[in-house]
């Protein structure tokens, strides 16, 4: 084996959802390193033992145009590497519409990079996640309790991309005018020979997508070997969750494909910290009942005003002084945008920020890179190295303005949210640990969890 024989290459359309895929490669055992831009192979080289590489995007925030424009170079530069399987890594809950993060637009533009590719395999059950497929129509868990996508308490409300169509075929054919077959649990079932057969079958009728139910662990395996053979066989642009990796490190374990010997950047140890700072841009019930049991737990809460996301011209010096002076004592600190999605001040600031002439595609993008400026102020003023950032659409773009350049798990807090090593070209961003978190990720006392998560 060479020392980097890569065997998969992704890209996320969110960072929070990036981190998850990294999660999922890495607690198996092969070394995955997150990028910000598309690697090149001398950046690989820098990492002994690398197995899988990704590239955190922000497409799900954008209009197709957008997209396009992100996504192109990204997944060709990614077709490039010798790496078997290339996968276009979207939310666990599917979170797209033809106007703002289309999957369909995403499809379109990648697999013109694959020539001779007629059928794209989809897989976005990830049973490790609460997420289900089941003759195409998809579920998730939230608090204990199973729905149905269209259902769910948060995505049948999301406030950019709500859920109303539960089948994963029809919600896609809005954004794919083209056919999508199924690989429905009962085609799943059987010898693996068996399956396979079926599974080609299929594939011969050319349709542009096929959709794989995931109910369990053994049929997830079942489709990871399907779709890394499809792969042998030229088919190696793949779509959906973080279940394409559960799938793929399944049927590796299994196959006996070696993994990197560790699945965490080399450290001593990893303490406690006395203090971190969290930010949320997120407005899910999730989220909001993570901040305020963080703020019950000792979290000292600030809230951020309206006015001051959709100022662009100057920092709010009173709230970050306030936030740097606590984190200066000792205290840990919750900056958070609104508490659920009732929050009177979403609706305000889309004003505002309408108000200051930014179009509502751009609204995401806006909020996130203020927070990212405010976030990167805090913590040279305060020399924090431990940091939470909160919300899908909006963790690119603080990411970005901190001037990151990857990331590396350094250990699992909760499924889908890791707690990473930072690597950047600025000293005072390397090596600083930082937790990305989707709004549908994390316990209650998830902020906490970071705090105080250590690796003797």
């Amino acid at each position: 084996m060479k020392k980097n024989q890569l065997l998969l290459a992704f890209y996320g359309d969110d960072f929070t959802g990036s981190t998850d895929a990294m999660e999922a490669l890495a607690r198996s055992g092969y070394r995955t390193v997150l990028f910000l831009e598309a690697p090149t192979q001398d950046m690989l080289q820098r990492f002994e033992g690398i197995r899988c590489v990704g590239v955190a995007g922000t497409s799900r925030a954008k209009s197709p145009a957008e997209m396009t424009k992100e996504i192109k170079p990204i997944m060709e530069r990614l077709s490039r590497l010798d790496a078997p399987v290339v996968h276009y890594k979207t939310c666990s809950t599917f979170d797209s519409a033809p106007e703002v993060g289309s999957i369909g637009e995403a499809i379109r533009t990648s697999r013109e990079l694959f020539p001779g590719q007629k059928t794209v395999s989809l897989l976005v059950g990830a049973p490790a996640l609460g997420r289900y497929t089941l003759f195409g129509q998809h579920f998730a868990r939230m608090n204990g309790e199973i729905f149905r996508l269209d259902r769910h308490p948060v995505m049948s409300r999301h406030p950019v991309t709500p859920m109303h169509e539960a089948d994963l075929r029809y919600h896609l054919r809005m954004q794919l005018d083209e056919e999508i077959g199924l690989m429905n649990i009962l085609e799943l079932e059987g010898e693996p020979e068996q399956v396979g057969k079926r599974f080609r079958e299929k594939r011969k009728e050319e349709p542009a997508v096929i959709l794989f139910d995931v109910l369990d662990e053994a049929r997830l395996a079942l489709s990871g070997r399907l779709i890394w053979e499809a792969a042998e066989e030229g088919e190696r642009f793949v779509v959906g969750s973080s279940g394409v990796e559960y799938a793929l490190t399944a049927f590796w374990e299994k196959a006996g494909i070696a993994s990197s010997g560790h699945s965490q950047p080399k450290t001593a140890s990893i303490s406690p910290s006395d203090r971190i700072l969290a930010v949320s841009g997120s407005a899910s019930p999730v989220s909001q009942r993570q901040i305020e049991t963080a703020m019950e737990q000792g979290f000292h809460g600030i809230r951020i005003s309206p006015v001051s996301l959709a100022d662009g011209g100057s920092l709010p010096q009173e709230m970050l002084e306030q936030a740097i002076r606590l984190l200066n004592s000792g205290e840990s600190v919750v900056l958070y945008t609104a508490l659920g999605p009732e929050d009177e001040a979403i609706s305000e600031t889309r004003k505002r920020i309408s108000d200051e002439g930014i179009a509502p595609s751009q609204v995401g993008e806006h909020i996130g890179r203020q927070l990212g400026r405010w976030t990167k102020h805090i913590m040279q003023q305060s020399g924090l190295r431990r940091v939470v950032i909160a919300g899908g659409d909006t963790s690119g773009f603080v990411t970005s303005e901190m001037g990151i350049y990857g990331m590396e798990m350094l250990l699992p807090i909760s499924p889908g949210a890791p707690l990473c090593r930072v690597y950047a070209q600025d000293e005072r961003m390397d090596g600083i640990e930082l937790a990305l978190k989707g709004g549908q990720f994390g316990g209650p006392d998830y902020f906490a969890k970071v705090r105080d998560a250590a690796l003797e």
